[in-house]
């Protein structure tokens, strides 16, 4: 029932986002990837992701004009899915840019999971994860253009100052302008 609604929730946001996106954008991610800001969930597979960027909003100038942006990810093997939400800028660095971001996620893993060998806890600690993001990036054309990028989901310890064990995600994607 959960990944039901959380695949209706992805498919309403983006019907409605790419009239108003600047941008959309697809990509295949490794999922639960070891970094020094994880630790190891047991989680497997890897994640399709989806989403839709807005022009950057002038009103935001004053924070250097972030793009908005929304995307799900979708685990193939069944996993934790997120849906998120925030802002990214676009930073031009010579033929290649650098694109950090940061919003907030709703997911799907286990509110409760321990790692039977370890007895550690290896949920996520809360239902609202933070995401920060960078992606280093290069347009192949006028309209398209690809990135490598790294996405984080964790509570840092803000909603739950016990448990925050985190999930990296590293991929590819692909961006067209609309």
């Amino acid at each position: 029932m959960q990944r039901s609604l959380l695949a209706a929730v992805l498919v309403i946001g983006l019907i409605g986002t790419p009239a108003q996106a600047g941008e959309v954008f697809g990509g295949l991610y490794a999922h639960a990837v070891d970094t020094p800001f994880t630790l190891d969930t047991g989680e497997e597979g890897a994640d399709i992701q989806i989403g839709a960027r807005t022009e950057p909003i002038g009103a935001l100038d004053f924070l250097g004009k972030p793009s908005a942006q929304a995307f799900g990810s979708i685990n193939t093997a069944g996993d934790t899915n997120f849906v998120a939400a925030g802002l990214s800028w676009k930073i031009d660095v010579g033929p290649i840019y650098v694109r950090p971001g940061v919003g907030l996620a709703l997911h799907d893993a286990p509110n409760l999971r321990v790692d039977i060998v370890t007895g550690m806890r290896t949920d996520l600690g809360s239902r609202v994860l933070f995401t920060p993001e960078i992606a280093i990036g290069a347009s192949v054309s006028s309209r398209v253009s690809l990135e490598m990028s790294w996405v984080h989901i964790s509570n840092a310890q803000v909603f739950n100052s016990e448990q925050n064990p985190g999930i990296d995600m590293i991929g590819l994607r692909m961006n067209a302008r609309i």
